[in-house]
């Protein structure tokens, strides 16, 4: 489920981020307050996916596929000019974000100790 919410917070960072640009400096209300809403789910979808995703990943994740929806966006409607090169980076941003996802993060664990008692470790995840 983290996962889930993750991609749909990318989501709305490519919103938030197109709001922004069609705001002209926060002058158009329409598009300012797409990217006020945008930016309040966007950042609360992704600090619940940090609960369960290492903030590393989540934040990596979140901004690459932001990037790549946002630039892909503009080039499709015609906002920016296509490239080929454009698009080979485009795919690399794609692969990194699969990558982190299939990579196993080990186990983060803490010690819990009580005064006067013996230690032992909690598993966190």
């Amino acid at each position: 489920m983290a996962w889930a919410i993750l991609l749909v917070s990318a989501v709305l960072e490519a919103v938030w981020a197109t709001a922004l640009g069609q705001s002209a400096g926060f002058s158009r209300p329409l598009p300012t307050v797409v990217f006020l809403v945008a930016l309040a789910l966007s950042m609360i979808g992704l600090a619940w996916a940090m609960k369960s995703i290492p903030i590393g990943t989540a934040y990596a994740v979140w901004v690459g596929l932001g990037a790549v929806l946002t630039v892909s966006w503009a080039m499709l409607t015609g906002a920016e000019a296509f490239s080929v090169g454009k698009a080979v980076f485009i795919g690399g941003i794609i692969a990194a974000v699969i990558g982190l996802k299939l990579v196993k993060s080990p186990a983060r664990t803490i010690e819990v100790c009580a005064p006067a008692q013996r230690c032992e470790q909690d598993d966190l995840t």
